[in-house]
């Protein structure tokens, strides 16, 4: 028994290193010369393509599935023989897919979807901006449950990729062809299986630790059941889950409670085999990849291994690469030391960063200090000097003061009682110098040394002459002008 598990184990090794040995490629690059197409939809597959169609006992229209493994970066063709079991025909190097692995969530995400899509004729589309392609169908009554958004996600030729699975524009010929030729056959839906890698025992240990494994081990129910029956299971969504060859007499619900099921016994039966050698072959790897991690790479990390394949091509051809290349199995201590020396980075990257500012601060405060003693030392060089002393503070320049005696009523004549006051008004500065004069204490002044020529203008209130006195404590040529009330007639005879 154990031989038997030994050698099952050993061929699905040995399959699924096949599939992704380079060697393959010889064949499975498509043999086509586009400048010889005619018509994009009516190519006609080659005759080497029909020569192993016909050797692996196929017939050119019998019914096709698509299986795609995003790590690897594979799309594979396969095809029901005359026994309507199903053969791995072609296997193509995705030329870009973007993202890293899971599922779709959301428009603008990036993300190529995960799981099963059935493709009817309606998904073909001709017209393609991308040379040909083949609507995915997302999102399935599956993202639908679990209300993912997307749209236009599809398989198609340019080798640049938004959220699709991009092949070359010959590959995307042969993959339109098989497709139409299927329907032409009568095959009215295509499964397309899309997985992040392929579901072996070793590769689910080697991501046992991804947030997305519960979601890739409902995926590899589906996946067990073609690996055993050859044949696309049938598919069904009920409480927002996939379910895969199951028997019911009520129909299923998305969203709603799965019905009472049933597995057909002979598939069950497979199954429980199938499951045995699978939880052996785990076991395995469990002890293999214990104590490490795999690191997924992005999708820039999975562009740089690929950048020479860009050189003599359009701006919009990019190649992604594939995930196996790019991404790194890490021990448990290699992740710890890689995450000290990525702190390390970012603390010495935030003390740069405040060392920068504190720096800047300070010599700003330096520059402000050594103008404030520029300044300083130029004022005491002028002071010394005798330059730049400041003026006295002073009024308006252009006034000066003029006392007005008010003008006497007939009945303060006859009392004789009468205030002066002062009026101001402009006096014009003579001779275009900087002099003023300022009120001081209420009577005009001009500075000692200085000389200012006033016009004093007499404002007529009935006054009879002008005194000129001099102001008492002023400084030099400080004058106030007095006005005395003139006399009436009457009294000419007084003094």
């Amino acid at each position: 028994m154990r031989l038997t598990v030994l050698a099952a184990v050993s061929l699905l090794a040995v399959a699924a290193a096949g599939c992704t040995n380079e060697t393959l490629d010889t064949f499975d690059k498509a043999d086509v010369d586009l400048k010889r197409v005619s018509s994009k939809t009516n190519y006609q597959l080659s005759p080497s393509v029909l020569s192993k169609m016909s050797a692996m006992n196929m017939d050119r229209a019998s019914p096709i599935m698509l299986r795609i493994f995003k790590e690897e970066g594979r799309l594979e063709v396969w095809k029901a023989d005359r026994s309507n079991r199903f053969q791995q025909l072609r296997s193509y190097k995705i030329c870009a897919w973007s993202g890293k692995l899971g599922p779709k969530m959301k428009e603008g995400d990036r993300q190529a979807p995960e799981g099963f899509y059935p493709l009817s004729k309606a998904n073909l589309n001709p017209n393609s901006s991308y040379f040909l392609a083949i609507n995915t169908g997302f999102p399935n009554s599956y993202d639908r449950a679990q209300k993912a958004s997307g749209t236009n996600l599809m398989i198609h030729g340019a080798c640049s990729s938004s959220g699709c699975y991009s092949m070359t524009d010959e590959q995307m010929l042969e993959i339109f062809a098989f497709a139409r030729d299927a329907f032409g056959g009568g095959q009215s839906t295509i499964q397309l299986q899309a997985f992040p890698f392929r579901m072996t025992a070793e590769n689910m240990a080697r991501h046992r630790d991804n947030p997305n494994i519960e979601f890739w081990k409902m995926l590899k129910v589906g996946y067990d059941h073609f690996e055993v029956t050859k044949r696309p299971p049938e598919v069904n969504v009920c409480e927002k889950k996939y379910v895969f060859n199951q028997q019911s007499d009520k129909p299923f619900s998305a969203g709603g409670a799965c019905p009472a099921m049933t597995t057909p016994g002979a598939l069950e039966s497979a199954l429980a085999s199938y499951n045995k050698t699978y939880a052996a072959a785990y076991a395995t790897a469990m002890r293999k990849y214990d104590g490490t991690v795999w690191i997924e790479p992005s999708e820039a990390q999975r562009k740089a291994i690929v950048a020479d394949q860009r050189k003599g091509r359009e701006l919009a051809y990019a190649p992604t690469g594939n995930s196996l290349d790019a991404g790194k199995l890490m021990t448990e201590r290699e992740i710890a030391e890689q995450k000290r020396k990525a702190e390390e980075a970012e603390r010495r990257k935030v003390e740069a960063a405040e060392r920068a500012v504190r720096e800047a601060e300070e010599a700003k405060n330096k520059a402000a200090a050594d103008f404030a003693a520029d300044v300083a030392a130029e004022k005491a060089e002028k002071l010394a000097k005798g330059e730049g002393a400041l003026p006295v503070p002073e009024q308006n320049p252009g006034m000066a003061a003029v006392e007005k005696k008010e003008k006497k009523s007939f009945w303060q004549t006859l009392t004789g009682g009468s205030q002066p006051r002062r009026v101001e008004e402009a006096q014009p500065m003579v001779n275009g110098t900087a002099e003023q004069a300022t009120l001081q204490g209420g009577q005009p002044s001009v500075k000692a040394g200085e000389t200012a020529i006033s016009v004093n203008k007499t404002v007529e209130t009935n006054t009879d002459a002008v005194a000129t006195l001099p102001v008492a404590g002023g400084e030099a040529g400080q004058q106030v002008v007095e006005e005395t009330t003139k006399k009436p007639f009457w009294k000419f005879w007084q003094k």
